[in-house]
């Protein structure tokens, strides 16, 4: 079991006791069952969780063809690699979206990360990448929330180097290529203490919540520190237009959309459950899939696990031996029976991580039909994996170069946004 990215929630990441399980009691084949929430995401499956289980039990809806079909016309865009392949998969409220931005009715985004440490792995960038192609295609106003008070409170670790830590992501999630003049970045340790906006905000929903409440949701017990408890509705807040005065000029009217990993969203049915009793509307939710660990899809790639994830601080040679030495294989014990028998593009990492960052979509679906075949061997598609993440990673990192104090800065600083509403 790894800890939940918070940004592959996208977005959060922490680390608690047993919260909110999603148990697939018994499964058709007899296993165990799969534990997603907040903090933990583990299956039997070599295939990963059982997502269309998932949207039954959390009571989301399918990210089906038609609704792919709609955000291209609305949009008047090619939909992301992520959406035409299933990867962001399940949704609240998005209908509802498209409706009012068709009658000329915007919305703003909002997603975050939990800043655990100083290198964020390539699953983190998941909802960021993502992110901004839903800031360029609706050219909407972005809310980064990198939630530091959360990490010093579930993890060992300082209160300045959860600051510290909070800085560092803010580099590597502006070289993603952000538009500052519609993106702002903030950490809770400072923004809660300088916007009371903010902070009435989540006074409004700590009154509104019960601890039997959170306890039901995440699992808290009698020994959890008092933090953890109300920390939920600190990341309840940004989902309401009126935290943020400096860009939305007090509304509280315009309408949220937080795209993140399917884990963070027992945090957002609490923060729907709330809106409408503290008059604000419920934010909309787009859902992704987990990006999977390089040992298989049974858990998540977790920053902890140094051998479990590619960095974004990897150098070429780094992730050549990574992807050569630990990524798990659907291909055959030799090159005889693979050439006979095919592999299973289903349960091979190389080829999960290739349908998150390979564009072309033709070129993608030969590769499983080569592999399949047996055309293609084991050692082959980790080439092309391989050739793919390298120069990826590298340009992340001249990106990151180029990111100075003062742009963090700039990004990080509460002010008016490029966005008249």
């Amino acid at each position: 079991t790894t800890n939940g990215p918070r940004g592959q929630s996208c977005v959060i990441n922490i680390k608690c006791l047993n919260a909110i399980s999603i148990n697939d009691r018994q499964s058709e084949n007899g296993g165990e069952e799969d534990t997603v929430d907040p903090w933990n995401v583990a299956t039997n499956s070599a295939k990963g969780v059982d997502y269309d289980k998932l949207i039954v039990r959390f009571g989301s809806s399918k990210i089906d063809q038609e609704l792919v079909d709609r955000i291209e016309k609305v949009s008047g865009q090619k939909p992301h690699r992520f959406l035409r392949r299933g990867i962001f998969f399940s949704h609240r409220d998005m209908n509802q979206v498209l409706d009012a931005y068709e009658k000329q009715k915007s919305f703003y985004l909002y997603t975050g990360r939990g800043p655990s440490s100083q290198a964020m792995h390539v699953g983190h960038l998941i909802p960021f990448v993502f992110t901004k192609w839903l800031q360029d295609v609706f050219d909407i106003p972005l809310v980064i929330q990198l939630t530091d008070d959360e990490k010093y409170l579930w993890k060992d670790l300082s209160l300045e180097d959860c600051h510290r830590f909070a800085e560092e992501n803010a580099k590597d999630i502006i070289a993603c290529g952000f538009d500052v003049n519609k993106t702002f970045i903030f950490s809770d340790l400072d923004y809660m203490g300088s916007s009371p906006e903010f902070y009435r905000n989540v006074v409004k929903v700590q009154k509104h919540v019960t601890f039997n409440q959170v306890k039901g949701i995440f699992g808290f017990s009698d020994s959890d520190c008092i933090g953890k408890i109300s920390f939920p509705a600190i990341q309840a807040a940004p989902a309401f237009s009126s935290s943020f005065p400096q860009i939305f000029k007090g509304r509280k009217d315009v309408q949220c959309l937080i795209p993140c990993a399917i884990d963070q969203d027992p945090y957002f049915r609490m923060t729907r459950d709330v809106a409408p009793r503290i008059g604000y509307p419920k934010p909309a939710l787009l859902h992704s899939t987990f990006f999977p660990a390089l040992q298989g899809a049974q858990t998540k790639m977790s920053a902890s696990d140094a051998n479990s994830s590619i960095f974004l601080t990897d150098t070429p040679k780094q992730i050549k031996n990574k992807v050569n030495k630990h990524a798990f294989s659907g291909g055959k014990d030799t090159i005889e029976e693979h050439r006979e028998q095919g592999g299973n593009p289903d349960i091979d990492v190389a080829f999960m991580y290739l349908t998150f960052f390979m564009e072309d979509d033709e070129q993608l679906e030969k590769i499983r039909q080569d592999y399949t075949s047996g055309i293609l061997l084991t050692g082959e598609l980790k080439k092309m994996l391989i050739e793919t993440l390298q120069p990826m990673i590298t340009a992340h990192q001249e990106n990151r170069k180029n990111v100075t104090d003062e742009m963090v800065k700039q990004f990080m600083t509460p002010r008016p946004l490029n966005f008249n509403f």
